[in-house]
């Protein structure tokens, strides 16, 4: 019997209908498949039953890969290795639809990797992920919303992101102390510069530091004296860091791009 190692964020998914509903929620047939964490292999079973062209996963543990290769044979193609560490875009030539049961410690470490190090050319198709709920609804949250930060600004930069539901800590074995959600990202074709996404993260982190005060000291802090960017963005510099918008802060981060360059 397989034992979940509490270091690296492990409670496999069991329930039946969650593991159906996750493998309908994109059509896979003759498709390129990326699994994150498939841990015993029970979405990854799923998954197989579309018909899908391949599929890879990536499995750290060790006692997993070898369990995942005695039970799929030549069926999947694993990587036993730290995802954090893969390079995505070398994984496959067509692009991929992703799946993952991300381990909690270290979700968001994934997710901003992948948006941060994104391209023109994105490496996936889609993004069918399982966060916690609370990362979850901080991907998820709009400005003005009380879990409205980083994480928001920078999720929704280059995706659309669709909540497909809630689920409840009893579907993984162990069982979580708390309860989790699917969420499904669709690339946009479009989206705000800036070029560099190192900008992006630098302005978020700067006025999000003290995301309770007013936005004139993280804001003095990177402009300096410069009015004038926050008279042309319409930036009231008496609000505080969640009262201001998605497309605000891009545009701060073009600004701030600007004149680096």
């Amino acid at each position: 019997m397989i034992k979940a190692k509490k270091s690296l964020g492990q409670n496999f998914l069991i329930d039946e209908n969650v593991i159906k509903k996750i493998s309908n929620i994109v059509d896979i047939e003759k498709k390129d498949v990326l699994e994150i964490g498939p841990g015993t292999g029970n979405l990854t079973s799923a998954l197989l039953k579309k018909k899908p062209n391949k599929i890879i996963v990536i499995e750290k543990d060790n006692k997993l890969a070898t369990f995942l290769k005695e039970k799929f044979n030549n069926q999947i193609i694993i990587l036993n290795k730290d995802v954090l560490d893969v390079d995505e875009k070398s994984l496959n030539k067509e692009k991929l639809i992703v799946f993952g049961n991300l381990p909690y410690n270290i979700s968001t470490e994934i997710l901003c990797k992948w948006i941060l190090n994104l391209k023109k050319n994105y490496w996936f198709e889609s993004l069918v992920l399982m966060f916690q709920k609370e990362v979850a609804n901080r991907i998820i949250s709009k400005f003005n919303t009380k879990d409205y930060g980083r994480l928001s600004i920078i999720s929704n930069w280059k995706f659309e992101i669709k909540k497909i539901c809630d689920v409840k800590s009893t579907c993984f074995f162990p069982k979580p102390k708390i309860d989790s959600s699917i969420l499904y990202f669709k690339p946009l074709k479009k989206f705000y510069p800036p070029k560099n996404p190192k900008n992006l993260e630098k302005i978020t982190r700067t006025f999000f530091m003290h995301k309770r005060k007013m936005l004139k000291k993280p804001y003095y802090l990177l402009f300096k004296d410069n009015l004038s960017i926050a008279e042309k963005l319409d930036i009231k510099l008496n609000l505080r860091p969640q009262n201001i918008n998605f497309e605000t802060y891009y545009k701060l981060a073009d600004e701030y791009e600007k004149l680096r360059s």
